[in-house]
Formats: C-alpha cells, structure tokens, sequence
C-alpha cells in the first residue's frame, strides 16, 4: 500500500518545534504541499526551513488561530497562492499550565481561547472552502491523552482538550453530507525527533510547564509521584514522525470513510488498566525501528 498526499494542499496551525513541526514534515514527504501556520512567525519559517531541506514544498502563515482576521487572511494566502486547501490539522494549542487551585483566569482564558477559538474558526473557514468548491477533504483535530484521562497540573489544557474530542464528533456528523472527513488525534507525551528542538534542549533547562507556579501553603499536598516507573506497555511512547506517518494515512484515500474517529499512537499507554505497571525496560521487545523522515543530522 502506498500512501500518497500527491496533489494535495494541507494547512497545520501551530506548527511549532514538536509535534506539529512533524506532522507538517510527514505531510509534506508524503507529497502534500504544506502551509505552515504559527502565532510565532519565526516558528513557522522555521518549520519551513525542515520541510524545505527535507525536498518538500512549503510556506510560512503566521497568524493568531483566534483572530477571525488572521484566520481569513491566511486560508485565502493558501488559496492564492496553490488554489486550494483539501486537509487542515489543528494542532495550535497551549501546553502546560497549574492546576485547578492555582490556574489564573487569564492563563485558563489563552488556553480556552486558543484551542476553542482556534479549532472552530480553522475549521470553519476552511471547511466552507471545501463545501464551495466541492473539495472532499480532510480536517485532523489534535487531542490529547489529557482530554481522556485526568492529568494532574494542566486544569485548563484538560478541560479544553477534552472539548476538541467531542467537537470532532460533532463536526464530522455535520460535514459529511459534503464529503468532508474529520477525525482527531490523540498524543500523550513524546520524545521529540526535531534535530533543531533537541540541540535547543540539549543547551539548557527545559521547565516541564505542569502544575507550575504552585503556592507555598502548608496544607499543600502533592499532585503528582517523584517516582517515575515506565507505565508505557511497549516501553516508549514514540516521536511525532510516528504520529505524523498516521496523520498522513488519515488524510490519504486509504481512509476515505473514517470519519468523527480518534486515532491514538502512544505503545499502548491509554489501552493500558490503571494498575498494571509494564515489565523494566530490559524486559520489553519494543517497538520495531522508527521509520525516519528528516534526513538533518542531529547536531552536537
């Protein structure tokens, strides 16, 4: 079977260092052209810059996913510029955050606001696009492990993601008396792939951005275990190459009718019973090798 995005247009917002800068570099070695959209611009040109030495095509959209405006301005850019959109991946969104007894409203409001705001007016746009021109098309909400299950520290990032679950359901009953699919997927924590993101890493700290910006108070008790025992069945929970190969198969002919479905590529980790803790490392097979897609070598 060979998956082919041949001919294809894609959009994916918050195309960012990790898993969007994957997904988009997935799409595009699978032959779509691919419009990198981030409320950073620098972040876009430089998901671009990936894709680019990668031999793929495509173009930096910076915008705000909750600007109506800039939401506009830059599917019509697509438009212009390659005369169609046949798949959008929203995948903008806030990670990290307090929890609930911690949260501020103006973080809890950003983090809302960007995965609420931005998944609806991304769809919408480009959803009305497709109906227009009868384009049979694909759009891929980003979920998470934390919109299944309650992941302490991040009230507002489970709280809204667990809202993107439920709209995919809904969207993709609406859409497909037009032949327009729309699927979500959901990544738990990942190892990132990105050469650029592991040598920004490898040069300082990286805070995890969970539960941050907790008090001090006595009565305080911890939400989360300092233990770290591998919970993950296969041992690992992949890369965004691994989520971008099933992102592209969603998006490919192959899938022609899946629709209002999650997709989940995490070595078992949400399958997993809550009590059951996997073998050590030195016991588990794992996966097979990652089949890799940039060919950037990783710099020291």
């Amino acid at each position: 079977m060979e998956v082919s995005l041949e001919g294809k247009v894609a959009i994916v917002t918050g195309a960012g260092p990790n898993i969007g800068s994957g997904i988009a570099l997935a799409l595009g070695k699978y032959g779509a052209k691919v419009a990198c959209n981030d409320v950073n611009p620098e972040a876009a040109e430089a998901c671009v810059r990936r894709l680019e030495r990668n031999g793929c095509t495509a173009m930096a959209i910076p915008g705000d996913v909750t600007s109506e405006q800039d939401v506009k301005g830059y599917v019509q850019k697509v438009i212009d510029t390659w005369g169609k959109v046949d798949i959008l991946v929203n995948n903008a969104s806030l990670l990290g955050g307090r929890t609930v007894l911690d949260e501020t409203l103006e973080g809890w409001t950003r983090a809302v606001n960007v995965s609420g705001i931005g998944n609806f007016l991304n769809t919408k746009y480009v959803a009305r696009h497709m109906c227009e021109r009868g384009i049979k098309g694909v759009i891929v909400c980003i979920a998470s492990s934390s919109g299944w299950q309650g992941t302490p520290g991040a009230i507002a990032y489970a709280f809204h993601k667990g809202g993107v679950i439920n709209f995919v359901r809904a969207a993709a009953v609406e859409l497909a008396p037009y032949g327009i699919r729309v699927n979500s997927f959901t990544p738990t924590m990942v190892n990132p792939d990105n050469p650029e993101l592991i040598a920004a890493r490898r040069a300082g700290p990286r805070p995890s951005g969970i539960g941050a910006g907790q008090g001090d108070e006595p009565w305080r008790r911890p939400v989360r275990s300092q233990v770290r025992t591998n919970m993950v069945p296969m041992g690992t929970t992949g890369t965004p190459t691994d989520i971008g190969h099933c992102v592209a198969w969603i998006c490919s002919d192959y899938a022609r009718l899946i629709t209002g479905a999650d997709f989940v590529v995490d070595g078992g980790a949400r399958a997993k019973n809550w009590s059951h803790i996997p073998p050590e490392p030195e016991h588990l097979a794992g996966p097979l090798p990652l089949i890799k897609l940039d060919v950037t070598p990783e710099t020291e």
